[in-house]
């Protein structure tokens, strides 16, 4: 992997999630404030080259509008939850950090995050999605702004579908797949291919091991129960995406190492056209425009009783001690206005969590002709399936999943077996 499309996939939260963490709220930041709109907010974030020119651009614009100054740290990925952690631990974090959803709730479950509901106007929520507002809600409390989402959609190979027959790609998000219909391509693919070549590759590697949800979501199951008190997955909903998983192993359409503990990314495989198909986020975008040498199209992920797909991306947040509540939050409503989130994302390739701009549409700098796709597809993802993704309990959960998956996808575990494991775990992790 070159270090462009390793340094893209590290900034999509594919590596490795920051440590549970301990409570100590009550702590002060380093930011100083002053009155009058005037003040500085610490903020520390990782970004690719594109994120970081939109945030510099967001900042630029709040500063020049509050007479505030921001300080932006941007750090590699890889060190940029044990940095936290660390800062947290020794009282002195940031104002503002950004952080994966997935993650979110590990922090706001722990009282390290700064309630914001007193700062913002009554109408706040009213600009974002309802699945990406409830992605930043802990105990029916914002503790961050959803600054942007990302989510999967299929990438294919032209050339490698066409030798196959298959031709006829869904254009629209009512004509996508159902899950039968994506076994039949699966199976004819399979059958036109030589053996070192598979139909498709699943990014379920690590702690993107949380996409798998997505096809829990297509059955129109949870994981959760509405309090997210309890597991709620040992249902026929359960059943379904279990089976119809590990018959993607079984009836060799992914390659044996597109497991959940692989080290090799699904993209990888892409890129290498050992697969003619990819699920992938729109970050991928760019990367692969400039690299690949073949044709590629995108289309949406498949449906089953409904729509389903993972709710990726990043919130803004900030921490409990800020000594400046009123600024940090008058910064986060600055970078979640209209214009800089709309520059941010098309930059980016990333999609927007206000309503306005899903409603108009956005396009990307690169692949514009992708944009719908992405944005369609986001939009199919429930505000009950984000909300258990934002759960405090979701470390643990991960763990839990990644177990209990790998253990059905190449350790011969059946499924009731599993569904079973995956309920008993998730009901150790929530108690």
């Amino acid at each position: 992997m070159d270090i462009t499309r390793r340094r893209l996939l590290g900034a999509a939260g594919a590596l490795a999630l920051p440590a549970a963490l301990g409570g100590c709220g009550g702590f002060s930041t380093s930011g100083g404030s002053a009155s009058g709109g005037e003040g500085t907010v610490s903020f520390t974030t990782w970004g690719t080259d594109a994120e970081v020119a939109g945030l510099r651009s967001a900042i630029s614009r709040f500063e020049e509008g509050s007479g505030a100054t921001v300080a932006l740290n941007v750090v590699p990925y890889e060190q940029m939850f044990s940095n936290i952690d660390a800062q947290i631990q020794a009282g002195n974090p940031p104002d503002v950090f950004r952080v994966p959803y997935y993650t979110f709730g590990s922090y706001a479950g722990a009282g390290q995050l700064l309630d914001l509901s007193p700062y913002l106007e009554s109408s706040f929520a009213d600009r974002f999605t309802p699945q990406a507002w409830a992605a930043v809600q802990n105990g029916g409390a914002p503790f961050g702004v959803p600054h942007h989402t990302d989510t999967s959609v299929i990438l294919y190979n032209r050339a490698m579908l066409a030798d196959a027959g298959i031709t006829d790609v869904p254009a629209t998000l009512e004509d996508a797949w159902t899950w039968d219909q994506l076994a039949e391509v699966a199976t004819t693919l399979r059958e036109a291919m030589p053996p070192e070549r598979y139909p498709f590759a699943y990014n379920w590697q690590g702690n993107g091991v949380t996409r798998w949800l997505s096809w829990l979501f297509q059955a129109d199951g949870r994981f959760l129960t509405e309090d997210l008190a309890g597991p709620a997955i040992d249902s026929d909903a359960g059943r379904a995406a279990v089976e119809f998983t590990q018959s993607f192993f079984a009836q060799g359409w992914v390659p044996p190492n597109d497991t959940i503990t692989s080290s090799t990314y699904a993209s990888d495989t892409w890129y290498a056209q050992t697969v003619a198909m990819v699920w992938a986020g729109a970050f991928l975008v760019p990367d692969a425009e400039a690299t690949l040498d073949f044709e590629w199209g995108a289309t949406f992920a498949p449906q089953q009783v409904r729509g389903g797909g993972d709710f990726g991306g990043n919130a803004l947040v900030a921490t409990a001690g800020a000594s400046d509540p009123e600024l940090v939050a008058a910064f986060l409503t600055s970078v979640t206005e209209e214009e800089s989130m709309r520059e941010f994302c098309v930059g980016a390739s990333l999609l927007p969590t206000r309503a306005d701009l899903v409603e108009q549409g956005i396009e990307f700098d690169v692949r514009p002709d992708l944009s719908p796709v992405f944005v369609g597809q986001a939009s199919v993802v429930q505000p009950e399936d984000s909300g258990q993704v934002a759960s405090p309990d979701m470390a643990s959960i991960i763990t839990v999943l990644q177990d209990q998956l790998e253990a059905a996808f190449v350790g011969g575990q059946d499924v009731e077996t599993t569904v079973t494991g995956l309920s008993e775990g998730i009901a150790a992790a929530v108690a």
